[in-house]
Formats: structure tokens, sequence, C-alpha cells
């Protein structure tokens, strides 16, 4: 079923105004619905979210309190046509991470371990019973779920190297189930959530299967990671399964392989492009508006020729990245993605957002590194944008498999 959309409280069918980073002017291309929808969203981020990132981020929280309005938004079921508030594209998708992400990287992560990676490995994964089961409920944020794919000891290298074990054996009444032992490190929403995706390596054929981890757990334990610093707002956790028992019921079933794991990473690593992109949209937002208010030597910094090339080139490196992201989208909505299209994305937009932090940062002199100024949270958390969801370098190597036919890595 399609829900309709939420009531709004602001005028109805107005656009949103483009934003200052918007330079040409690609919001214009979306529907009068998905317009719509962008406004209302955007006035919720400004005034619901944009108030308190500073403190959360300060505090290291999630912002929990806001689940049910984020959920009434559709901003949990948006890719999901069973439970999304209207029919959209993967490049409205997109858009909506960069407006999380220009706003609050944490909350834009926080919804993207929900959404883009637990959902979407029951999606791709489960059995008709477990979406059933989950999807709706999950959709409408009555419980939160996490990924646990990542190890303390295998980042990069996870499809070879993952240690967690799964064994199967005969419960005493007589059914299948599994008893999982390992680790996982890094893991978003853990020390909250209601279902944790694990990722284990099935003893009996040494094949990454998965396994929907209902909470609390016996023999489950998820510590919050302290002392981050960046995307403090995100509730990263070290998990501990010490023989973690889990019915052959709550087994994904349509995993076999890590190959299965893999596309579900390449429907949100070309998201996380979109959501780094958000993070330099965020910073050049805050620049600018500090460039045209900061006056030295009797007139705005603005003004300045050097202060003007690094916005400028804030501007081009934004532009040429939404551009990218909106084609690879494309490809998404088309069914013609690949691996190689998506690591392209990630990898080159993470960088570009990289630079633009950095002059953004630059353009605030020693204000750059207080949070009341507006760059330094964004320019703190673009370093974990950078690494996860595949680090830069290994998304390049995945383009330079594509383009040689080597593979750099083994």
């Amino acid at each position: 079923m399609t829900l309709t959309a939420p009531p709004s409280t602001e005028t109805e069918g107005t656009p949103a105004d483009l934003l200052d980073a918007d330079f040409y002017a690609f919001q214009e291309k979306f529907t009068p619905v998905e317009q719509d929808a962008i406004r209302r969203i955007r006035h919720f981020l400004e005034t619901e979210i944009g108030p308190n990132a500073d403190e959360l981020w300060e505090q290291a929280r999630s912002p929990r309190h806001l689940i049910p309005r984020i959920a009434e938004l559709g901003l949990f079921a948006s890719a999901f046509p069973d439970y999304a508030h209207y029919e959209n594209s993967c490049v409205y998708r997109g858009w909506i991470a960069l407006e999380i992400a220009r706003v609050d990287p944490s909350t834009a992560t926080f919804i993207g371990v929900h959404s883009g990676l637990a959902m979407n490995a029951i999606d791709v994964g489960g059995s008709p019973e477990q979406k059933a089961e989950w999807m709706p409920r999950m959709a409408r944020g009555e419980l939160i779920g996490a990924f646990g794919l990542t190890e303390p000891g295998h980042g990069s290298d996870t499809a070879r190297g993952l240690e967690t074990t799964a064994t199967r054996r005969t419960a005493a009444d007589g059914t299948d189930e599994w008893v999982l032992n390992g680790a996982k490190r890094w893991i978003g929403n853990a020390t909250f959530a209601d279902v944790v995706v694990i990722w284990a390596r099935d003893t009996a054929d040494d094949e990454v299967k998965g396994f929907l981890v209902r909470q609390p757990a016996s023999g489950f334990t998820a510590t919050k990671i302290e002392r981050k610093q960046s995307l403090r707002g995100v509730e990263n956790a070290d998990i501990v399964l010490e023989d973690v028992v889990v019915p052959e019921s709550d087994r994904l079933p349509g995993i076999r392989g890590f190959r299965d794991v893999a596309i579900v990473l390449r429907l949100t690593r070309a998201e996380v492009a979109w959501q780094a992109l958000g993070v330099a949209v965020g910073a050049y937002e805050a620049a600018l508006k500090y460039a045209k208010e900061r006056v030295q030597f009797g007139k705005p910094i603005a003004s300045y020729q050097l202060v003007q090339e690094k916005l400028s080139n804030s501007l081009s490196n934004i532009t040429a990245s939404i551009a990218l992201c909106v084609r690879v989208s494309e490809m998404q909505d088309a069914g013609e993605q690949k691996d190689h299209h998506s690591a392209m994305a990630k990898a080159f937009v993470t960088a570009r957002m990289r630079e633009v932090v950095a002059w953004c940062r630059e353009i605030l002199g020693g204000n750059g590194i207080q949070l009341d100024h507006g760059v330094a949270r964004f320019f703190a958390d673009a370093e974990a944008v950078y690494t996860f969801e595949g680090t830069y370098d290994m998304n390049t190597l995945i383009v330079g498999r594509k383009i040689t036919g080597i593979a750099a890595f083994h």
C-alpha cells in the first residue's frame, strides 16, 4: 500500500527556494510533489534539527526524540514503494540526503543506518514474513535498526576477512537455530536499536549470511564508542557476540554470500555520496554567510579576492558533485548502476567535500574551529563520511579494476 503524504502546517504547493549552492538550479527538475516535500522537510530540518545540532554533537547524542517526526515526513520509508508516502525517484531521495546532511550530518547518518542499511538488508534478503513483520514498523519509526558488518580487525577486507561465525544446530524443540560468536565495531544505532542485522560466516560452507538479532539478546553486548571527534551525534558501538542464539526464522534467506551483502552496499554508497555533498553544502553556506558579515580592514571579508576564490572553488566542487550524483542516481532509477559507478561517486564527492570544508574553515580563520560559527562541525564530520561505506582508496580501486580489468586488491 502507498501512504498519503502527512499533513503540513506550512502552505502546501509552494516550491522550496533554491539553495545558494544549487548554482545550476538542479532542484527545478523535481516534480511539484517532490518540490513540496523538499520544502516541508527543509522547514523541519531548519526549525527542529538545526537549532539543537551543535548541542547534540557536543553531547554525543542522537536526536531520538525526533524519531516520530522523522517518520511522519517519510524519511525512513522513501526508498520502499510499499511504505513510501508517494512514488519518488532515486535522484529525489539523494537530494533529501543532501538536505539532511547540510543541516546535520549525524542525523543523516542515523537515518542512513536505519533505512539505507538495516531496512535495505531486510528488503533485499528477507522473506515475505520477515518483511511483513519488520518493514512497516521500521518505516513508522516504531522499531529502529542497526547494521553489523565492520569488525575490529576488518574494514576494507571484510568480504574475505570477516571473522564473526554462525554455527547451525538443532534446538531442544527440534527446530533449527544458529549460534553467533564474534565482534563488530563502529556500528551506528547499536546501543538503542530494536534489531541489529549481523553478518556472520557460516562455519559449514564458509559463506557470509545475515541474521536479525532482536534486542535485547542474551550474549549480545553493545558498548558506546566514546571520545569520537567526528559524527559525534551518531551513537556508534563496539559489539560482542558470545553464543548469541538466533532462530532459523530470523536468518535472511535471500543472503547467500557476500555478493548479496554487496547489493545492499551498492544501494547505499551512492546515497552516501549525496550525504557528503550535503556536508560540503552546509560548510559552504556557513562560510558564505560569515564572509558577508565579518568585517576586517573596514569591509566585509567577502570583498577580498582570496576569499572569493575559496568560495568560487567550493561552489565549483559542489556543482560538479551534484552533476555526478544526479547521473549515478538516474542510473539507479534505470537499473543501470553498477558497483564501479557508485564507487566513483563516493570517492570523487568525498574528496571534493574534504577540499570544500577545508577552504570554508580557512575563510573563518580562528573562528572556524568553534561550533558557534557553523563550519567546525562540518569540518570534523567530513572525516567520518570520507571513510565509511568504503574508504577513498578502496573505492578508487573498484573503479580501477573496472578500467583495467585487473584487481589491485585480493
